[in-house]
């Protein structure tokens, strides 16, 4: 059983895009200046609530000189797969300047909950052929279902190889020093510390919950990633 991720998934998904040990890798050197110069981790398009077309997406990457990126649209990769047949494209018409495009890699953005709490889950670098990844490839939500649980999420996302992060853990009704440990009992990779909570322009982390969640990511070895979350046509600011 495959899952239909058209265009054609054996044409578009690339190894590299799923090779979370060298994403791990770039999430180890994440400060606070890595987004959205270099970095954006946490993208939307209209293949779920976001205003922007994968193209133009890539277009602003490229053009912006940044580094690497994920599409993490809501129960879909649609977006990402998009993405891929662009920079393939743009790769084969400049081959000069290939070396300078930025590394793309495959996400996703998940709804489960925990603690109480309808929380987010971003996953990233994985297999979406996998088998158990199905009821979350599917462009709606689980809740009411078993896959709704946040462990069951983080068990999935490994189990096709992904990383795990939670998104904008400030943004909840249970404060962060409840969520992240728990995230952490969990088996969660990493959260998401540098986040813009007030959609400021130009884009910048919020520094007080930076400080929180930085220093709870310290604490339970936790990975930092940063993110945009970008629901409009401008890639570096998140409206």
């Amino acid at each position: 059983m495959t899952i239909n991720l058209a265009p054609s998934p054996t044409s578009s998904l690339k190894p590299e895009s799923q090779n979370a040990s060298a994403l791990k890798q770039v999430f180890q050197t994440i400060n606070a200046d890595s987004c959205p110069g270099s970095y954006n981790f946490h993208i939307h398009t209209v293949n779920s609530d976001g205003r922007s077309h994968s193209d133009k997406v890539m277009e602003q990457a490229v053009s912006s000189g940044v580094k690497g990126l994920a599409i993490t649209d809501h129960h879909s990769v649609q977006g990402y797969v998009q993405a891929q047949i662009w920079l393939d494209d743009w790769k084969l018409k400049n081959p000069d300047i290939s070396i300078a495009a930025p590394s793309l890699w495959i996400g996703i953005e998940i709804s489960a909950e925990m603690l109480k709490n309808d929380v987010h889950i971003l996953a990233y670098a994985f297999d979406p052929e996998h088998l158990d990844l199905i009821p979350y490839l599917q462009g709606k939500e689980t809740e009411g279902t078993e896959h709704y649980s946040a462990a069951k999420v983080i068990e999935v996302i490994h189990k096709a190889g992904g990383l795990a992060v939670l998104a904008h853990p400030c943004r909840y009704r249970s404060t962060a020093d409840k969520l992240i440990p728990e995230a952490a009992r969990l088996g969660i990779d990493g959260v998401e510390t540098y986040y813009a909570y007030g959609n400021p322009n130009p884009w910048k982390p919020s520094p007080k919950q930076t400080d929180t969640v930085k220093e709870l990511a310290a604490t339970y070895g936790l990975l930092s990633t940063c993110g945009t979350d970008s629901h409009g046509l401008n890639l570096f600011v998140r409206i």
